[in-house]
């Protein structure tokens, strides 16, 4: 284990801005496996660590995902690692075709995944749009009236 590619846990938080009591917490949860440890106790993570990390709060903060919804794409991100490493040592077409099967179901399931949280995100932006309008032209109308209450006082 090269000391240089780990880090402490402080600087991953820093790095990530996230708290080491959430790092804490996504290990106690299952979010991300226990990392490696130092003598004494100090966690150490491992680049594959950090990558995982940021796909945490990738999701996170960009998609406004769960931490249970988090769970499964990182679960799943896992499974195709898995698929794939299977698949490259796999020496007969059927065990590679199953794995390939496999792999299209998971990321078939998380294209659905991220399509119904695109059309969340939609709905909301159409409501929002929806309503911005209906208060510029109350805007219109208010203007025009008030230009009507000057163009009268002026008369």
């Amino acid at each position: 284990m090269s000391a240089e590619r780990y880090l402490q846990i402080g600087e991953v938080a820093e790095q990530l801005g996230l708290t080491p009591r959430t790092l804490r917490y996504y290990e106690e949860i299952g979010l991300l496996a226990p990392p490696s440890r130092m003598e004494g106790g100090f966690r150490l993570y491992s680049p594959s660590d950090i990558v995982r990390l940021e796909n945490i709060v990738q999701l996170k903060r960009l998609l406004g995902f769960s931490l249970a919804e988090i769970k499964q794409v990182v679960e799943a991100m896992e499974s195709l690692k898995l698929l794939r490493r299977e698949s490259r040592r796999a020496g007969d077409l059927e065990t590679k075709r199953d794995s390939l099967q496999q792999a299209l179901a998971i990321l078939e399931q998380q294209v659905e995944v991220l399509d119904g949280r695109m059309r969340q995100v939609a709905e909301l932006r159409d409501r929002f749009a929806e309503r911005s309008l209906r208060v510029r032209e109350r805007l219109q109308q208010i203007e025009a009236e008030l230009e009507a209450v000057t163009v009268n006082a002026s008369s």
